[in-house]
């Protein structure tokens, strides 16, 4: 397990090896046959280690892997155990799996498989039960019981460190005892007996509408969720046992459920469960290297369980068909009260599930140096608490969906946006007087600069306007101003300057030169031929017609580039296209010609969003569409052809769907207003995502190059 994965849940899982596959069904048997003396599975039965009803799961979870590999070989014209995306749509349809409503045929195909996974680690739990009484019974299987205790714990039996029931009739005189289980062994880190978990496995049938409505039942389950202890572990318990789902039936609808794309790495109930372990450890402080901001922000949240339920409820609707954000907050409503929860508690708790992707949309998609970014933001989140609140729960939901989504560059983003919110919250102007607060910034930078000339000086400081000196920290305005004045003082037709960040997982590339038409677009065709990705960039003109692009890169790993030959590359490449010495089009259509196959497995509907109200001065457009190598130099050579100057982008990836937001203006610095022209915009961007458009920009790349 340890080496394919170990999890149920993964989203390619291995069929053979993988947790819950046939090597599991298989080395149970075995295990039997040896000491039971057995031929066939259905004998277990006589024995007393399987009920019929289980022999018949046995049956039918062999049955369902046997297919599933078979086909897998077939498919794979070899012998291949990994049910990877490539196949998974394919294997659907020859097992018979449609599309319904909310849901896909291949989601509904690997939601039975994982569900059958699911039973597998149930038939382990029971046949472990079975091994563990037939050492009891038999002397020449007993263990040691050296320094066991037998004592009763509140209605349990606690051996060591296990807890199990007083009696096996103690579920059926008392439900409760399915909740107060799980809850008695949280409190005191006890583990599970095999034997208390097959009597649950046997016991489902207990937890109905009486015991889900009962205040004990209820009151013990948000103490085990919101309890100090991590309650990851026992969440997962309470999953595996089938009781999680069946003691809140809207869990129970996304246990298995699994989203077929290259993004999400587990299902929905698995990465809920492991963004409640991360939240936890947040709290614990043992992520504070990594989140500093939410380890110090959830130390001063007032409304803490709201924090949990809400992180437990964000994706549960999930999988219904609509938006998963507005149902969950139905679901929210209706379940919240009967948790014990108060209404201001519910009432929060509704509004973060409705509202769980905001933060991330506004860090992710807007320019956090545009004030109306921060205004319609802080307007929608109105308090500090709930700012608090949903920063924590953000960076939760994004760790947990698997490895290496979260990074440095996302984390100073939602940084960014929380500082600038909560200044705006607690009183503060950061977005008024602007003439004033780049004043402030212009003197606080002839200081810096003290060691130059006074005139060289003021000759750079009435090279921008106000919205450049807002744009960044004083600290990054030094560096470009040196940056700059070095290279007009030597003669440099090219500046380039290259600057890792660890912390925030992104290189920071900065290109001074000639501003030009096209310009934007070929630094990015240049930056995807270096063989790195763009996470953001901003797009500055001087007042004498000198170019500032400034972009944030990570290499294919998501990872700062930071090795000198990687950042030679970088350098290099760019001098080469910006020179004219390489051909932009003719590189970018040999690497074309590699693409790698993978994402071509999913249909991502392409989708362009234009908004004139997300900026006072900006026209917004969002970009969808299936990601591609160099897709961000198509899109923005779609702009140069369509006359449009872009101010700033926000460049983002989920699996294989890139979403890219660009600020521009027409050539008059106006936001774009005419229906027609938003139209013919809409029409050339969806051109562009379709597939790359070799001809455009050919001959404004040669024009460019004898600038």
């Amino acid at each position: 397990h340890q080496r394919v994965g170990d999890s149920r849940y993964l989203l390619e899982p291995n069929v053979k090896d993988g947790k819950g596959g046939l090597r599991d069904l298989h080395t149970l048997f075995w295990i039997a046959k040896y000491l039971y003396r057995v031929d066939d599975v259905a004998e277990l039965v006589g024995q007393g280690v399987f009920t019929e009803e289980e022999y018949r799961l046995f049956a039918k979870a062999e049955t369902f892997l046997r297919t599933v590999r078979c086909h897998l070989h077939y498919l794979a014209n070899r012998p291949e155990e990994r049910l990877t995306f490539d196949v998974q749509p394919e294997l659907a349809q020859r097992l018979g799996y449609t599309d319904h409503a909310g849901s896909s045929g291949v989601e509904r195909f690997m939601k039975h498989y994982f569900l059958v996974a699911k039973d597998v680690g149930d038939l382990t739990r029971i046949f472990c039960s079975a091994l563990e009484e037939q050492h009891k019974r038999q002397p020449r299987f007993r263990l040691p019981r050296f320094g066991l205790r037998r004592r009763e714990v509140e209605g349990f039996q606690v051996e060591g460190d296990r807890i199990n029931l007083l009696d096996p009739g103690d579920f059926q005189r008392d439900p409760v005892k399915l909740i107060g289980l799980f809850h008695v062994a949280h409190e005191r880190e006890l583990d599970i007996h095999p034997g208390a978990l097959r009597l649950i496995t046997r016991n489902l049938r207990l937890i109905d509408g009486d015991l889900r409505e009962n205040p004990v039942a209820n009151r013990l389950f948000l103490e085990i969720l919101s309890s100090k202890r991590n309650p990851e572990t026992t969440l997962r318990r309470m999953n595996e046992a089938g009781v999680f789902g069946r003691f809140i039936p809207d869990f129970g609808r996304v246990v298995a459920q699994m989203q077929h794309d290259m993004y999400h790495v587990y299902t929905v109930d698995e990465h809920t469960i492991r963004a409640m372990g991360i939240l936890a450890n947040i709290e614990a402080g043992n992520l504070a290297e990594d989140h500093p901001l939410s380890t110090e922000v959830i130390g001063k949240v007032k409304l803490r369980r709201v924090l949990y339920v809400a992180l437990l409820l964000h994706d549960i609707a999930k999988g219904r068909g609509g938006d998963h954000s507005v149902l969950g907050a139905e679901v929210a409503e209706e379940l919240c009260p009967r948790l014990g929860m108060e209404p201001a508690e519910t009432e929060t708790v509704v509004w973060l599930v409705r509202w769980h992707l905001a933060m991330a949309n506004t860090a992710f998609k807007r320019d956090l140096d545009d004030p109306k970014s921060i205004s319609d933001f802080v307007e929608h989140v109105q308090s500090p608490e709930r700012l608090k609140l949903l920063v924590v729960l953000t960076v939760c939901d994004i760790r947990a969906v698997g490895p290496g989504i979260w990074n440095g560059w996302k984390g100073q983003l939602l940084r960014t946006l929380y500082s600038r919110a909560e200044e705006y919250m607690l009183g503060g102007q950061p977005l008024a007087n602007r003439e004033e607060r780049a004043e402030t910034v212009k003197e606080a930078l002839r200081e810096n600069l003290r060691d130059w000339p006074a005139e060289a000086i003021e000759q750079h400081l009435d090279r921008g306007v106000a919205a450049f000196w807002l744009s960044a920290e004083l600290s990054d305005h030094e560096h470009w101003a040196r940056l700059m004045r070095a290279a007009d003082e030597g003669g440099e037709a090219i500046a380039i300057d290259v600057q890792p960040h660890a912390f925030e997982s992104v290189t920071e590339v900065t290109v001074y030169t000639t501003d030009h038409p096209g310009l934007f677009s070929r630094l990015a065709g240049a930056i995807t031929l270096s063989g790195a990705t763009i996470a953001g960039a901003r797009i500055f003109t001087t007042t004498d017609g000198r170019a500032l692009d400034i972009f944030s890169v990570q290499d294919m790993d998501g990872n700062p580039i930071e090795r000198p030959d990687s950042i030679a590359r970088l350098r290099l490449t760019i001098a080469k296209i910006l020179s004219g010495e390489t051909l932009l089009s003719v590189a970018l259509g040999e690497k074309r010609s590699h693409l790698p196959g993978r994402a071509s497995v999913f249909t991502v509907q392409p989708a362009v969003i234009i908004d004139n109200d997300a900026s006072r001065a900006h026209t917004v457009i969002e970009v969808n569409g299936r990601d591609r190598p160099a897709l961000l130099h198509d899109l923005t050579k779609a702009f140069y052809g369509l006359s449009l100057t872009i101010a700033n982008a926000r460049i983002a990836t989920y699996g294989e769907r890139a979403v890219d937001v660009f600020y521009v203006k027409d050539l008059f610095g106006l936001k774009i207003t005419s229906p027609t022209r938003l139209d013919t915009i809409r029409d050339r961007l969806l051109s562009a995502l379709a597939e790359p458009d070799e001809g455009v920009g050919d001959e404004h790349e040669k024009q460019a190059a004898s600038v």
